[in-house]
């Protein structure tokens, strides 16, 4: 499921979050005079390694991407107005903005959960063993010792 979260308030953002990806598309002439004319950064959602926010204050607030390869800004609001990693929003889009990273935290932490193994029952495995059997794979001695280690007895 695609979703898409707009701020509009310091330059215009519109940020669209698929199951793969971040993408940041940054529009109007605050934002090409401070990172020029870039186009839409796609940004992996597996390759995102931290997400720095701060919330709006006296300045703008701003949600900022740090992934493999990419150059992390540590100088505050003024660094993020011109990294291609950053959206700025204004207070009135503070929901919003927590929306949008809890959004791709969860999608992040989703996509790094190991899949569990899923369980034999002994019934299951009895079942494989009959068939190497009747196969001719296994003797009869092998097929009854297994049986009984499953089984517990």
């Amino acid at each position: 499921m695609t979703q898409v979260f707009e701020f509009k308030s310091n330059g215009k953002f519109t940020v669209t979050v698929d199951e793969y990806n971040v993408k940041i598309k940054s529009k109007g002439m605050l934002n090409y005079m401070n990172k020029g004319s870039r186009g839409e950064k796609s940004i992996p959602i597996k390759s995102i390694t931290a997400i720095q926010f701060k919330d709006p204050g006296l300045t703008a607030g701003y949600i900022q991407f740090a992934y493999s390869g990419s150059s992390e800004s540590k100088g505050g609001v003024f660094d993020a107005v011109k990294d291609e990693n950053s959206v700025l929003f204004a207070k009135k889009e503070l929901k919003q903005a927590r929306e949008l990273v809890d959004l791709i935290e969860s999608k992040r932490h989703a996509s790094s959960t190991p899949a569990q193994p899923t369980a034999v029952s002994a019934a299951d495995e009895i079942l494989k063993m009959k068939e190497l059997l009747d196969a001719g794979i296994l003797t009869q001695d092998e097929f009854d010792a297994k049986k009984k280690q499953l089984l517990g007895i």
